[in-house]
């Protein structure tokens, strides 16, 4: 994996944690598939994506903090992630009913140049 890639994949974290959509918007492909962590399935293109983090950041406040990079044999980057996820006052959430919840787990981004064009959530490995 080169440095690039790394550091690419850890200023979207950091985007996404300070809300600054347009950052990360500009680093995914035009027709990327983005996996619905809150729905499941995934949501396609850039608007899509767009319209997911509004409505999930309208409900809760996701914080997610990757742990370990790492390049997979079949050219995937592989990020493990403390997913913390709080209401909109900063409190841990209670009573939830959507998908999101505080957890580890394994965020897998395909690239093509310098754009992203697929986002999957697996389990912790």
């Amino acid at each position: 994996m080169s440095e690039q890639q790394t550091q690419l994949i850890k200023r979207i974290y950091e985007r996404f944690n300070a809300r600054d959509i347009d950052s990360v918007l500009a680093v995914l492909a035009d027709d990327v598939a983005w996996a619905n962590g809150m729905e499941g399935g995934h949501v396609h293109g850039r608007e899509a994506v767009r319209d997911y983090w509004t409505r999930q950041w309208a409900i809760v406040s996701p914080h997610v903090e990757p742990v370990a990079i790492r390049h997979t044999d079949d050219g995937a980057i592989k990020v493990e992630v403390i997913q913390r996820v709080f209401d909109l006052n900063g409190q841990p959430l209670e009573g939830q009913d959507h998908g999101l919840k505080d957890k580890t787990v394994t965020h897998i981004f395909r690239m093509e140049g310098d754009r992203i064009i697929r986002f999957d959530i697996g389990e912790a490995d």
